[in-house]
């Protein structure tokens, strides 16, 4: 924000702002303030968004490495809305003059409730409404995305959710980035190799509350006939209901493989020496589990 601002330009009129060295215009103030947590730590990476008295967006941001936030807007009456994960939102209103500075000061956030967990017992995922996508780098640039179509799982959730399980299987034929060529490269011997691999499989058997509704699901990672101990960084989204009022919960997780610890070596390189695809394969997980019937 402040970019748009800085710049002289001739006919303004600025005036210095009770900031040093920042100029503002005649008719513009600067809105700050510093978010933090229950025990005054800085809460870093916090949304936050100032609209005027119409609802209108005016500005967007987030805090830096130290809570602060600061934006420079036009004179007039503003509502605050500040976000973290984890955290409740917060709102405030706040006034803010032509040149002058309108500092809300220490903007504590309180720890949010985590969502009701599954009831103990067998749930399954199901995969009408969930999905299993990755995505590598191709030859240093843009990034290809896919999914695998064909997959089955089951949570076990104990009494003690950090005793919980769960075990997926996934087809490895049914790899799919929308290119057919490339999709029988990727299911041949130079990659997943499914006639003799033909499925991926994973077993969690660690939960560990990382607080709110943040997880971490550690296990092992089969996959062309390598097993590593894999961590999906994992949001809880809660509980719901589906069309015929069944119950069911949801959940989003990601994590990063490397294809070099699996054995997937295929390494061609182009002329300038650069992988054709990257070490590297981020996954992205969407899932739904409901009560195993």
């Amino acid at each position: 924000m402040f970019g748009r601002w800085m710049g002289h330009r001739a006919g303004w009129g600025q005036r210095m702002s009770p900031l040093a060295g920042v100029r503002t215009p005649v008719d513009a103030g600067v809105l700050s303030c510093r978010v933090v947590d229950p025990v005054n730590e800085p809460v870093r990476g916090a949304d936050l968004a100032v609209s005027d008295g119409m609802g209108r967006k005016v500005v967007a941001g987030g805090t830096d490495p130290y809570g602060l936030f600061m934006a420079m807007v036009p004179a007039g009456e503003y509502r605050l809305a500040v976000s973290a994960e984890g955290y409740a939102p917060y709102r405030a209103t706040a006034l803010v003059g032509a040149n002058s500075l309108a500092s809300l000061g220490d903007v504590t956030l309180q720890v949010a409730q985590p969502p009701e967990p599954p009831a103990p017992g067998d749930w399954e995922v199901e995969p009408a409404h969930s999905s299993i996508a990755f995505s590598a780098r191709h030859i240093g640039l843009a990034r290809i995305h896919g999914r695998f179509d064909s997959f089955a799982g089951v949570v076990r959730i104990a009494e003690q959710v950090e005793r919980s399980q769960m075990h997926v299987v996934i087809d490895a034929a049914s790899i799919d980035t929308g290119v057919r060529m490339r999709d029988d490269h990727l299911r041949s011997a130079d990659f997943l190799d499914v006639g003799r691999f033909p499925v991926l499989e994973f077993y969690g058997d660690r939960f560990v509350s990382k607080g709110g509704n943040r997880w971490a699901v550690t296990g092992g990672l089969s996959l062309h006939g390598v097993t590593r101990t894999v961590t999906l960084d994992t949001e809880y989204l809660g509980l719901g209901s589906g069309l015929e009022g069944e119950t069911r919960a949801a959940c989003r997780a990601t994590t990063e493989l490397h294809r070099d610890d699996f054995t997937v070596s295929w390494q061609s390189m182009l002329a300038r020496g650069i992988a054709v695809v990257g070490s590297s394969v981020r996954v992205d997980l969407d899932v739904q589990i409901v009560p195993k019937s």
